[in-house]
């Protein structure tokens, strides 16, 4: 039976091989500037380097462009987070009335961290000293980060009325919003490609998330799933002199029951294998953990093999 048991084995490797040199896998991402696009970039990068995967990178304006695309099967894999990736599959949200009932979890990549950043010299030093100043929310292209700003901003305090709000399709307008004079404060990604560009005209900082137990009740009535998480100062996270809690949460390489199981066992096997290859290229990869790629808790279910794939390790 040991012949069968590795002609099993050889049918399934090579099978992935053929499917790796059959197309040119996809990894759809947000725009670029955001922490998605550097995330999916150097996982496209990895799959061709050092996973034996053509593969390429397809940046779009937000999540109810790219996950439906992803749930079609039309590009095999795609960066979101966990909310994202919940409200699109039970159709929620920015997906009320069409649910991507085909959309799996590959892997969980690593937490996301957001805050709020303002200018280096504003005067504004927390959360609820935003009341009655121009903030950044909306984003009508990425519903989802809307629910996320907002649970930040309510952990501090605020509520609708409190602010003025400055409405942006993207976080990436939100930004440039802040950087040509138009806002106070805009809500990304701690480590984003775009904060550190608008560093560089505009020194920035920032705004710390409260962490008492009533400042974190009033951001899980919104969000649910977030959780405080400290960043610690590093030559990749502007605006942050000392160690500061932020709104994290995890982020996802999301896939569908479309894609075959070989890939995503391929996929998994090189995320696991290969992180320091994705910390040379990106950072936030620190964040992964091999032993926490698959978690079968989330919201969203995972892909079949990617399940199997967390089964079988020892």
């Amino acid at each position: 039976m040991r012949w069968i048991r590795h002609l099993t084995l050889g049918a399934v490797m090579a099978s992935a091989a053929a499917l790796a040199a059959a197309q040119n896998v996809g990894v759809g991402t947000m725009s670029q500037g955001t922490i998605s696009f550097s995330t999916g970039s150097v996982i496209a990068k990895v799959m061709k380097e050092n996973m034996a995967i053509e593969s390429r990178v397809q940046p779009y304006s937000g999540e109810t462009v790219l996950v439906p695309l992803i749930n079609n099967g039309e590009i095999e894999f795609g960066i979101a987070n966990v909310l994202e990736a919940q409200q699109a599959h039970s159709g929620q949200g920015s997906f009320s009335g069409r649910a991507q009932k085909d959309l799996r979890v590959a892997a969980v990549l690593y937490p996301l961290r957001t805050a709020y950043f303002v200018r280096a010299d504003s005067d504004i030093q927390s959360l609820a000293d935003l009341k009655g100043k121009r903030v950044t929310v909306g984003f009508s292209a990425m519903g989802t980060v809307d629910i996320i700003a907002r649970a930040l901003l309510s952990a501090g305090g605020l509520k609708e009325g409190d602010f003025r709000p400055v409405l942006v399709p993207n976080v990436v307008a939100g930004a440039t919003q802040l950087q040509n004079g138009r806002a106070d404060a805009f809500f990304f990604a701690v480590g984003a490609a775009k904060v550190a560009e608008v560093n560089a005209s505009v020194p920035l900082r920032i705004l710390p998330m409260p962490t008492d137990e009533a400042s974190l009740a009033r951001a899980r009535a919104i969000f649910p799933d977030g959780y405080p998480s400290t960043v610690n100062p590093g030559a990749n996270f502007v605006g942050v002199s000392a160690p500061t809690a932020t709104l994290g949460y995890d982020n996802l390489l999301l896939t569908s029951t479309k894609v075959p199981d070989a890939l995503v066992t391929k996929v998994l096997n090189g995320l696991a294998t290969q992180k320091e290859a994705l910390i040379a290229g990106f950072p936030q990869f620190r964040g992964l953990d091999p032993k926490l790629l698959v978690k079968p808790q989330l919201a969203t279910p995972h892909h079949p093999a990617s399940l199997a794939w967390a089964k079988a390790r020892p």
